[in-house]
Protein backbone atom coordinates (compact mmCIF):
# COMPACT_ATOMS: atom_id res chain seq x y z
CA UNK A 1 0.00 0.00 0.00
CA UNK A 2 1.09 3.29 -0.85
CA UNK A 3 0.55 6.90 0.88
CA UNK A 4 1.31 10.52 -0.18
CA UNK A 5 2.20 13.03 2.19
CA UNK A 6 1.84 16.24 1.03
CA UNK A 7 0.95 19.63 2.38
CA UNK A 8 1.35 23.51 3.01
CA UNK A 9 0.29 24.11 -0.57
CA UNK A 10 -0.54 27.64 0.06
CA UNK A 11 -2.98 28.29 -2.84
CA UNK A 12 -2.91 31.67 -4.14
CA UNK A 13 -0.38 32.89 -1.83
CA UNK A 14 1.29 36.27 -3.53
CA UNK A 15 5.59 36.31 -3.47
CA UNK A 16 5.66 40.87 -3.07
CA UNK A 17 2.47 41.15 -5.54
CA UNK A 18 3.07 38.87 -8.15
CA UNK A 19 0.27 36.28 -8.65
CA UNK A 20 1.80 32.45 -8.86
CA UNK A 21 -1.24 30.42 -10.45
CA UNK A 22 0.92 29.35 -12.91
CA UNK A 23 2.90 27.77 -10.69
CA UNK A 24 0.25 26.07 -8.39
CA UNK A 25 -2.07 24.65 -11.77
CA UNK A 26 2.10 23.25 -12.53
CA UNK A 27 2.39 21.45 -9.54
CA UNK A 28 -0.64 20.46 -9.09
CA UNK A 29 -0.55 18.89 -12.62
CA UNK A 30 2.58 17.38 -11.37
CA UNK A 31 0.79 16.32 -8.13
CA UNK A 32 -1.53 14.04 -10.00
CA UNK A 33 0.39 12.48 -12.37
CA UNK A 34 3.06 11.43 -9.53
CA UNK A 35 -0.56 10.15 -8.18
CA UNK A 36 -1.05 8.18 -11.08
CA UNK A 37 2.25 6.86 -11.87
CA UNK A 38 3.17 6.03 -8.44
CA UNK A 39 0.27 4.32 -8.09
CA UNK A 40 -0.60 6.11 -4.62
CA UNK A 41 -3.45 4.63 -2.40
CA UNK A 42 -4.08 7.17 -0.28
CA UNK A 43 -3.27 10.82 -0.59
CA UNK A 44 -2.97 12.62 2.77
CA UNK A 45 -3.20 16.88 3.13
CA UNK A 46 -1.95 18.05 6.10
CA UNK A 47 -2.92 21.56 5.84
CA UNK A 48 -2.91 24.45 4.69
CA UNK A 49 -4.16 23.91 1.58
CA UNK A 50 -4.97 27.41 0.76
CA UNK A 51 -3.35 30.88 1.93
CA UNK A 52 -6.17 32.76 3.32
CA UNK A 53 -9.39 31.71 5.01
CA UNK A 54 -10.79 33.42 1.67
CA UNK A 55 -9.61 32.11 -1.19
CA UNK A 56 -9.99 33.36 -4.95
CA UNK A 57 -12.17 31.70 -7.15
CA UNK A 58 -9.18 30.50 -9.01
CA UNK A 59 -7.51 29.12 -6.23
CA UNK A 60 -10.63 27.53 -5.34
CA UNK A 61 -11.10 25.56 -8.98
CA UNK A 62 -7.30 24.74 -8.73
CA UNK A 63 -8.10 22.85 -5.81
CA UNK A 64 -12.02 20.96 -6.85
CA UNK A 65 -10.10 20.38 -10.30
CA UNK A 66 -7.26 18.79 -8.76
CA UNK A 67 -9.32 16.47 -6.26
CA UNK A 68 -11.68 15.01 -9.53
CA UNK A 69 -8.59 14.53 -11.20
CA UNK A 70 -7.30 12.53 -8.66
CA UNK A 71 -10.41 10.93 -7.55
CA UNK A 72 -11.03 9.59 -11.22
CA UNK A 73 -7.55 7.85 -11.18
CA UNK A 74 -6.15 4.80 -8.71
CA UNK A 75 -6.33 6.58 -5.64
CA UNK A 76 -8.59 5.09 -3.25
CA UNK A 77 -8.73 7.75 -1.10
CA UNK A 78 -7.51 11.47 -0.30
CA UNK A 79 -7.87 12.81 3.10
CA UNK A 80 -7.67 16.76 4.30
CA UNK A 81 -7.24 18.42 7.32
CA UNK A 82 -7.37 22.09 8.14
CA UNK A 83 -4.00 24.05 8.83
CA UNK A 84 -4.04 27.63 10.44
CA UNK A 85 -4.45 29.04 7.24
CA UNK A 86 -7.20 27.58 6.33
CA UNK A 87 -11.04 28.38 7.73
CA UNK A 88 -12.59 25.27 8.55
CA UNK A 89 -16.15 26.18 7.94
CA UNK A 90 -14.99 27.11 4.39
CA UNK A 91 -13.22 23.50 4.24
CA UNK A 92 -15.74 21.61 5.38
CA UNK A 93 -18.81 23.02 4.05
CA UNK A 94 -18.93 20.55 0.39
CA UNK A 95 -17.40 17.79 2.98
CA UNK A 96 -20.91 15.38 2.34
CA UNK A 97 -20.49 15.67 -1.65
CA UNK A 98 -16.35 15.21 -1.42
CA UNK A 99 -17.00 12.14 0.62
CA UNK A 100 -19.28 10.36 -2.68
CA UNK A 101 -15.48 10.91 -4.06
CA UNK A 102 -13.58 9.31 -1.48
CA UNK A 103 -12.34 12.63 -0.25
CA UNK A 104 -12.46 12.81 3.75
CA UNK A 105 -12.46 16.78 5.30
CA UNK A 106 -11.93 17.75 8.62
CA UNK A 107 -11.44 21.17 8.96
CA UNK A 108 -12.41 21.85 12.45
CA UNK A 109 -12.40 19.55 15.85
CA UNK A 110 -15.85 17.12 15.66
CA UNK A 111 -18.08 17.46 18.44
CA UNK A 112 -17.23 13.73 18.93
CA UNK A 113 -13.67 12.97 18.61
CA UNK A 114 -14.34 9.19 16.97
CA UNK A 115 -14.92 11.11 14.04
CA UNK A 116 -11.95 12.17 13.39
CA UNK A 117 -10.60 8.41 13.23
CA UNK A 118 -11.14 7.26 9.70
CA UNK A 119 -10.95 3.54 8.59
CA UNK A 120 -10.40 3.10 4.92
CA UNK A 121 -11.08 0.33 2.72
CA UNK A 122 -9.42 -1.25 0.14
CA UNK A 123 -10.63 -2.63 -3.03
CA UNK A 124 -11.97 -5.83 -1.69
CA UNK A 125 -13.90 -3.75 0.87
CA UNK A 126 -11.73 -4.90 3.60
CA UNK A 127 -10.10 -1.82 5.96
CA UNK A 128 -6.61 -1.79 4.97
CA UNK A 129 -5.82 1.66 6.75
CA UNK A 130 -6.80 3.83 9.68
CA UNK A 131 -6.39 7.51 9.48
CA UNK A 132 -6.53 9.70 12.61
CA UNK A 133 -7.18 13.14 10.68
CA UNK A 134 -6.58 15.87 13.99
CA UNK A 135 -7.22 19.20 12.60
CA UNK A 136 -5.20 22.43 13.22
CA UNK A 137 -5.95 22.37 16.86
CA UNK A 138 -6.96 25.95 17.65
CA UNK A 139 -6.15 27.26 21.57
CA UNK A 140 -9.87 27.08 22.29
CA UNK A 141 -9.88 23.18 21.27
CA UNK A 142 -7.89 22.03 23.87
CA UNK A 143 -7.44 24.79 26.77
CA UNK A 144 -9.57 26.15 29.00
CA UNK A 145 -8.37 30.14 29.73
CA UNK A 146 -8.91 30.68 33.36
CA UNK A 147 -8.07 34.34 35.14
CA UNK A 148 -4.47 35.12 36.22
CA UNK A 149 -3.21 32.27 34.60
CA UNK A 150 1.11 32.60 34.01
CA UNK A 151 2.81 31.98 30.94
CA UNK A 152 3.69 28.64 32.26
CA UNK A 153 -0.03 27.38 32.83
CA UNK A 154 -0.52 28.03 29.00
CA UNK A 155 2.24 26.50 27.88
CA UNK A 156 1.58 23.35 29.81
CA UNK A 157 -2.21 23.39 29.42
CA UNK A 158 -1.54 23.58 25.47
CA UNK A 159 0.64 20.90 25.62
CA UNK A 160 -1.19 19.12 27.53
CA UNK A 161 -4.23 19.65 25.69
CA UNK A 162 -2.30 18.04 22.35
CA UNK A 163 -1.26 14.87 23.68
CA UNK A 164 -4.46 14.26 25.74
CA UNK A 165 -5.77 14.92 22.19
CA UNK A 166 -4.03 12.71 20.33
CA UNK A 167 -4.11 10.08 22.69
CA UNK A 168 -8.02 9.56 22.75
CA UNK A 169 -7.86 9.95 18.89
CA UNK A 170 -5.44 7.07 18.90
CA UNK A 171 -7.36 5.13 21.78
CA UNK A 172 -10.67 4.90 18.80
CA UNK A 173 -8.43 4.17 16.43
CA UNK A 174 -6.66 0.93 18.27
CA UNK A 175 -10.29 -0.08 19.18
CA UNK A 176 -11.43 -0.19 15.60
CA UNK A 177 -8.19 -1.85 15.10
CA UNK A 178 -8.65 -4.78 17.38
CA UNK A 179 -11.81 -5.31 15.70
CA UNK A 180 -10.65 -6.05 12.14
CA UNK A 181 -9.57 -9.70 11.28
CA UNK A 182 -5.95 -8.48 10.91
CA UNK A 183 -4.02 -5.72 12.00
CA UNK A 184 -3.60 -2.77 9.88
CA UNK A 185 -1.38 0.40 9.57
CA UNK A 186 -2.45 3.34 11.83
CA UNK A 187 -1.70 6.50 10.35
CA UNK A 188 -1.98 9.89 11.86
CA UNK A 189 -2.31 13.58 10.56
CA UNK A 190 -1.55 16.76 12.35
CA UNK A 191 -0.94 20.61 11.67
CA UNK A 192 1.53 21.53 14.37
CA UNK A 193 4.63 22.69 15.59
CA UNK A 194 7.61 20.25 16.59
CA UNK A 195 9.80 21.53 19.12
CA UNK A 196 13.26 22.14 17.35
CA UNK A 197 11.78 22.26 14.05
CA UNK A 198 13.63 23.77 11.40
CA UNK A 199 12.25 26.93 9.33
CA UNK A 200 13.22 28.98 6.80
CA UNK A 201 13.67 32.72 6.67
CA UNK A 202 10.54 34.29 4.81
CA UNK A 203 8.03 31.26 5.17
CA UNK A 204 5.83 33.69 6.40
CA UNK A 205 4.13 31.24 9.01
CA UNK A 206 1.82 32.68 12.04
CA UNK A 207 2.30 31.45 15.02
CA UNK A 208 -0.09 28.91 16.37
CA UNK A 209 -0.69 30.19 19.77
CA UNK A 210 1.68 32.52 21.43
CA UNK A 211 5.07 33.02 20.44
CA UNK A 212 6.81 29.72 20.94
CA UNK A 213 3.76 28.17 22.97
CA UNK A 214 2.51 25.37 22.22
CA UNK A 215 5.93 23.88 20.83
CA UNK A 216 5.20 19.92 20.96
CA UNK A 217 7.89 17.10 21.74
CA UNK A 218 7.71 13.98 19.57
CA UNK A 219 7.02 12.26 23.37
CA UNK A 220 3.36 13.47 23.25
CA UNK A 221 2.30 10.77 20.29
CA UNK A 222 1.25 7.73 21.25
CA UNK A 223 3.48 4.30 20.04
CA UNK A 224 0.91 3.02 18.30
CA UNK A 225 0.70 5.27 15.49
CA UNK A 226 2.78 3.56 12.32
CA UNK A 227 3.38 7.02 10.80
CA UNK A 228 2.87 10.79 11.49
CA UNK A 229 2.44 13.44 8.61
CA UNK A 230 2.69 16.59 9.51
CA UNK A 231 2.00 19.63 8.44
CA UNK A 232 2.85 24.00 9.07
CA UNK A 233 6.67 23.94 8.90
CA UNK A 234 7.97 24.76 4.81
CA UNK A 235 10.97 22.82 4.79
CA UNK A 236 11.13 18.93 4.73
CA UNK A 237 12.55 17.36 7.65
CA UNK A 238 12.21 14.14 10.37
CA UNK A 239 10.65 15.04 13.50
CA UNK A 240 13.51 13.92 16.62
CA UNK A 241 15.43 12.14 14.00
CA UNK A 242 13.08 9.49 13.12
CA UNK A 243 12.30 8.21 9.70
CA UNK A 244 8.55 7.38 10.86
CA UNK A 245 7.30 11.06 11.95
CA UNK A 246 7.85 13.85 9.12
CA UNK A 247 7.07 17.42 7.74
CA UNK A 248 7.00 17.24 4.21
CA UNK A 249 7.72 20.59 3.53
CA UNK A 250 5.78 22.90 1.12
CA UNK A 251 5.60 22.17 -2.47
CA UNK A 252 6.51 25.87 -3.65
CA UNK A 253 9.70 27.96 -1.83
CA UNK A 254 7.02 30.71 -0.69
CA UNK A 255 9.82 33.61 -0.08
CA UNK A 256 13.28 33.77 -1.40
CA UNK A 257 14.38 32.58 1.86
CA UNK A 258 13.40 29.10 0.59
CA UNK A 259 15.02 29.54 -3.11
CA UNK A 260 17.54 27.33 -2.62
CA UNK A 261 15.31 24.31 -0.84
CA UNK A 262 14.70 21.05 -2.48
CA UNK A 263 10.80 20.84 -2.25
CA UNK A 264 9.48 17.60 -1.59
CA UNK A 265 6.65 15.21 -0.86
CA UNK A 266 6.72 11.99 1.46
CA UNK A 267 6.08 8.44 -0.47
CA UNK A 268 5.14 5.72 2.32
CA UNK A 269 4.92 2.27 1.28
CA UNK A 270 3.57 -0.31 4.06
CA UNK A 271 3.64 -3.80 3.44
CA UNK A 272 0.28 -4.83 2.97
CA UNK A 273 0.40 -8.47 4.32
CA UNK A 274 2.52 -7.51 6.85
CA UNK A 275 1.58 -4.47 9.41
CA UNK A 276 4.06 -5.46 11.48
CA UNK A 277 7.12 -4.26 9.65
CA UNK A 278 7.84 -0.26 9.40
CA UNK A 279 6.69 1.47 6.51
CA UNK A 280 9.49 2.49 4.07
CA UNK A 281 9.50 6.31 3.50
CA UNK A 282 11.16 7.57 0.42
CA UNK A 283 11.32 11.51 -0.43
CA UNK A 284 10.37 12.39 -4.58
CA UNK A 285 11.52 16.06 -5.48
CA UNK A 286 9.07 18.44 -6.94
CA UNK A 287 10.05 20.22 -10.12
CA UNK A 288 10.68 23.86 -9.61
CA UNK A 289 8.03 25.93 -11.85
CA UNK A 290 9.33 29.13 -11.24
CA UNK A 291 13.07 29.50 -10.80
CA UNK A 292 13.64 32.05 -7.59
CA UNK A 293 17.15 33.32 -6.82
CA UNK A 294 18.31 36.48 -3.79
CA UNK A 295 21.36 38.47 -5.50
CA UNK A 296 23.02 39.89 -2.78
CA UNK A 297 26.40 42.00 -2.58
CA UNK A 298 27.86 45.03 -3.83
CA UNK A 299 27.02 46.74 -7.34
CA UNK A 300 29.75 45.10 -9.22
CA UNK A 301 28.71 41.58 -7.78
CA UNK A 302 24.99 42.16 -8.84
CA UNK A 303 25.32 43.44 -11.77
CA UNK A 304 28.09 40.52 -12.61
CA UNK A 305 25.02 38.08 -11.67
CA UNK A 306 22.01 39.69 -13.34
CA UNK A 307 24.58 39.69 -16.59
CA UNK A 308 25.28 35.71 -16.24
CA UNK A 309 21.56 35.07 -15.54
CA UNK A 310 20.58 37.15 -18.71
CA UNK A 311 23.28 35.69 -20.84
CA UNK A 312 21.41 31.97 -20.48
CA UNK A 313 18.59 33.69 -20.77
CA UNK A 314 17.01 32.72 -17.25
CA UNK A 315 13.20 33.11 -16.24
CA UNK A 316 13.71 33.73 -12.92
CA UNK A 317 12.45 35.85 -10.29
CA UNK A 318 14.91 38.26 -8.53
CA UNK A 319 15.37 40.07 -4.76
CA UNK A 320 18.12 41.70 -4.88
CA UNK A 321 20.03 43.32 -1.58
CA UNK A 322 22.30 46.01 -2.30
CA UNK A 323 25.50 45.48 0.77
CA UNK A 324 28.01 48.01 -0.77
CA UNK A 325 30.01 50.83 0.63
CA UNK A 326 28.87 53.42 -1.44
CA UNK A 327 25.94 55.02 -1.50
CA UNK A 328 23.74 54.55 -4.34
CA UNK A 329 20.14 57.00 -4.40
CA UNK A 330 20.04 55.13 -7.80
CA UNK A 331 20.18 51.66 -7.35
CA UNK A 332 16.24 50.46 -8.51
CA UNK A 333 17.30 52.66 -11.58
CA UNK A 334 20.33 50.58 -12.28
CA UNK A 335 18.59 47.51 -11.49
CA UNK A 336 16.01 47.91 -13.76
CA UNK A 337 18.15 49.02 -16.78
CA UNK A 338 20.09 46.12 -16.09
CA UNK A 339 17.28 43.34 -16.68
CA UNK A 340 15.84 45.58 -19.46
CA UNK A 341 14.98 43.51 -22.69
CA UNK A 342 15.99 40.00 -20.51
CA UNK A 343 13.66 37.48 -18.92
CA UNK A 344 14.16 38.35 -15.46
CA UNK A 345 11.87 40.30 -12.97
CA UNK A 346 12.77 42.34 -10.10
CA UNK A 347 10.27 41.67 -7.27
CA UNK A 348 12.08 43.21 -4.40
CA UNK A 349 15.24 45.48 -4.14
CA UNK A 350 16.60 45.87 -0.51
CA UNK A 351 19.45 48.66 -0.06
CA UNK A 352 21.04 47.98 3.04
CA UNK A 353 23.59 50.71 2.60
CA UNK A 354 20.33 53.41 2.91
CA UNK A 355 18.99 50.87 5.64
CA UNK A 356 21.94 51.46 7.69
CA UNK A 357 22.24 55.39 7.69
CA UNK A 358 18.78 55.47 9.17
CA UNK A 359 19.07 53.33 11.44
CA UNK A 360 22.36 55.24 12.63
CA UNK A 361 19.45 57.67 13.50
CA UNK A 362 17.51 55.19 15.78
CA UNK A 363 17.55 55.41 19.71
CA UNK A 364 18.50 52.30 21.57
CA UNK A 365 14.61 51.71 22.69
CA UNK A 366 13.63 52.06 18.95
CA UNK A 367 14.26 49.20 16.13
CA UNK A 368 13.12 49.77 12.34
CA UNK A 369 9.66 48.74 13.10
CA UNK A 370 8.55 51.16 15.34
CA UNK A 371 8.75 53.52 12.51
CA UNK A 372 5.91 53.47 9.60
CA UNK A 373 6.67 55.21 6.22
CA UNK A 374 6.60 58.43 6.92
CA UNK A 375 8.85 58.24 10.00
CA UNK A 376 11.62 56.49 7.92
CA UNK A 377 11.36 58.71 4.72
CA UNK A 378 11.92 62.09 7.76
CA UNK A 379 15.01 60.53 8.70
CA UNK A 380 16.25 59.56 5.62
CA UNK A 381 15.37 63.88 4.80
CA UNK A 382 17.22 64.63 7.97
CA UNK A 383 20.14 62.44 6.68
CA UNK A 384 20.86 64.00 3.63
CA UNK A 385 20.54 67.98 4.90
CA UNK A 386 17.60 68.41 3.08
CA UNK A 387 16.91 72.02 3.64
CA UNK A 388 13.22 72.57 5.28
CA UNK A 389 12.24 74.69 2.10
CA UNK A 390 12.09 71.69 -0.19
CA UNK A 391 10.63 69.54 2.51
CA UNK A 392 6.67 70.06 2.12
CA UNK A 393 6.63 69.22 -1.94
CA UNK A 394 8.82 66.54 -1.08
CA UNK A 395 6.78 64.72 1.72
CA UNK A 396 3.64 65.59 -0.43
CA UNK A 397 5.35 63.23 -3.71
CA UNK A 398 6.19 60.87 -1.23
CA UNK A 399 2.24 60.50 0.15
CA UNK A 400 1.10 60.60 -3.77
CA UNK A 401 3.67 57.84 -4.19
CA UNK A 402 2.97 55.76 -1.16
CA UNK A 403 -0.94 55.99 -2.33
CA UNK A 404 -0.42 54.91 -5.47
CA UNK A 405 1.62 52.27 -4.07
CA UNK A 406 -1.12 50.95 -1.66
CA UNK A 407 -4.02 51.23 -4.62
CA UNK A 408 -1.86 49.33 -6.98
CA UNK A 409 -1.53 46.16 -4.08
CA UNK A 410 -5.21 46.02 -3.82
CA UNK A 411 -5.87 45.55 -7.58
CA UNK A 412 -3.66 42.82 -7.21
CA UNK A 413 -5.42 40.88 -4.05
CA UNK A 414 -7.25 38.30 -5.65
Amino acid sequence: MKILHTSDWHIGRMLYGRKRYEEFDAFLNWMAETVERQQVDVLLIAGDIFDTSTPSNRAQTLYYRFLCRVASSACRHVVVIAGNHDSPSFLSAPQALLRTLDVHVVGAVPSCLEDEVLPLAGEGGLIELIVCAVPYLRDRDIRLAEAGESIEDKERKLINGVRDHYAKVVEFAEQQQKALSKKVPIVAMGHLFAAGGQTAEGEGMRDLYVGSLGHVTAAIFPEAIDYLALGHLHVPQKVAGSELMRYSGSPLAMGFGEAKQVKSVCLVEFDGENAQIEPVVSLLNVPVFQKLERIRGSWAEIQARINALSTIQASTWLEVIYDGEEVLGDLRERIEAAVLDTSLAVLRVKNNRIIDRVLNQINDHETLDDLDENDVFERCLNQHNIPDAQRPELLRAYGETLVALFDDEAKDRP
